[in-house]
């Protein structure tokens, strides 16, 4: 099996912007926990991030 994750706008952001609110984890951080949780599974995760909004 195969999912793909599909980060929307401003996420790269995430352990750069107020930490308080938003937290200290980095979107590759967060996508890297994603992948292993996946592989665990037998499931392979592929991410992507686009600040597109149109």
């Amino acid at each position: 099996m195969k999912i793909l994750v599909i980060n929307g706008p401003n996420l790269n952001m995430l352990g750069k912007r107020d930490k308080e609110i938003y937290g200290g984890k980095t979107l590759a951080e967060i996508d890297s926990l994603i992948k292993e949780q996946g592989k665990a599974l037998n499931i392979e995760v592929v991410t992507f991030q686009s600040n597109s909004e149109g």
